[in-house]
């Protein structure tokens, strides 16, 4: 029990733990951790490494760029500092006349308001609340699902208005039950969510959205080293349309 106990609180598993909600896993945060990305020292961990073009970035490219001739705003929420911005703006024919705004956590906000005031970074807008957010084409989330702190559903209908297009990348999922862990950054571990698929696609479907395309990415399947009965999760790629309009 001891063995088991150690393991469970083990600051070097890359994930441990499992949780019926966010909450229940903020609550099993390592004593000597921050919580969460909103935290000054977790802000730049792996920047250049997150803005590097990757292969799973490849389907939202192809859509990106289907959509360009109807976009004019873009909410890259969870877009950290550019990231994708960074990864995507010599492949994207958008120019000028796309907004592409940023959402994220205060202290994200923060410092990529720094870079663009420093001319570090050029051309996104920085928001940290979604009454900020103008209404928007496209929503691009890469990455964000497995850490947002509310309900998908939620999140949308926080929007101005629900976006056309929704480009969702990396999304964790499995095929038993919705599970929370957490993951450890170092100095922080963040929770962390692996969808049941059906539920998350009978909300889509429930919000209005048809899904258009759907892939997977192999790499990015995840096993939580304490519970590796739980299996290995899925990461899925979708382009979602709003249906009507």
């Amino acid at each position: 029990m001891g063995h088991l106990l150690a393991l469970v609180r083990s600051p070097y598993l890359r994930h441990r733990g499992a949780y019926s909600s966010f909450q229940e896993a903020v609550a099993a945060v390592r004593s000597d951790a921050l919580v969460g990305y909103n935290n000054d020292e977790v802000v730049m961990h792996s920047l250049d490494y997150m803005s590097e073009l990757k292969l799973e970035d490849y389907p939202i490219l192809f859509w990106l760029d289907r959509l360009a001739p109807e976009t004019s705003v873009i909410l890259d929420a969870g877009g950290h500092l550019g990231t994708k911005y960074r990864a995507f703006g010599s492949h994207l024919r958008m120019g000028d006349k796309v907004d592409w705004i940023i959402y994220d956590l205060p202290a994200i906000v923060r410092a990529g308001r720094r870079l663009v005031e420093q001319g570090e970074l050029r051309g996104p807008i920085f928001i940290d609340k979604l009454s900020q957010a103008p209404a928007a084409n496209v929503l691009l989330a890469s990455g964000l699902l497995q850490y947002l702190d509310v309900p998908f559903d939620i999140f949308l209908r926080s929007l101005p208005a629900l976006p056309r297009h929704l480009l969702l990348n990396k999304v964790q999922t499995r095929e038993g039950a919705t599970v929370f862990t957490l993951e450890n950054f170092g100095c922080a571990e963040i929770p962390y969510q692996i969808r049941n698929k059906a539920e998350f696609l009978k909300l889509l479907d429930e919000l209005g959205y048809d899904v258009i395309d759907e892939w997977s990415i192999p790499a990015l399947s995840r096993t939580i080293q304490t519970h590796p009965k739980l299996g290995r999760s899925t990461s899925r790629g979708y382009y979602a349309r709003l249906r009507g309009g």
